[in-house]
């Protein structure tokens, strides 16, 4: 059976006060890539089944935004506090226990994400101009056969990797 992986980054996140890494929020311009990404999903019928989130308040109100584009209510995410700060292999190990969906949404964070794509595509990953491969808001879309136990390095294919910002010009 194949499976979907949709692995968004959050959007950017608001650094002009001075708070801990955890509770920092977007950006207005993060909040108009969150939106985007949502719309994008709509546009391409990528429901997701299930919402994986990191607890940290940027990739909640990514993941917010994105269900309300949706039309989904917010109580279909799941707050995983393991996400936030989580290694690649923390992710899969993650991803490996979930029991039940076809395709899922994994809102996290870098280097983990990235690391995380890395490892699952066997192919390269085209990157932006400044050397990234999930920039803020960028969402990655794969595809793998066999179920979430089977999840493994260079099992997936890259479908579609949508990154708002570079679409405009920013990265």
């Amino acid at each position: 059976m194949t499976h979907e992986l949709l692995l968004l980054r959050h959007a950017k996140s608001d650094w002009s006060v001075e708070m801990e890494d955890f509770s920092r929020p977007l950006k207005k311009r993060g909040r108009r890539a969150a939106k985007e990404v949502g719309r994008w999903l709509h546009e391409q019928h990528l429901k997701p089944d299930t919402i994986l989130c990191s607890p940290a308040a940027r990739t909640v109100s990514t993941a917010l935004r994105v269900c309300r584009q949706l039309d989904l209510d917010e109580s279909a995410v799941i707050y995983e506090p393991r996400i936030y700060e989580a290694e690649a292999l923390t992710l899969l190990e993650l991803l490996k226990s979930l029991g039940h969906g076809h395709r899922v949404l994994l809102v996290g964070h870098n280097p983990g994400l990235e690391n995380l794509l890395l490892k699952l595509v066997p192919d390269p990953v085209p990157l932006t101009l400044n050397g990234k491969c999930l920039p803020t808001a960028a969402l990655a879309h794969l595809s793998f056969e066999g179920s979430w136990t089977e999840l493994t390095q260079g099992c997936a294919k890259l479908i579609t990797l949508h990154r708002p910002n570079s679409l405009s010009g920013s990265s």
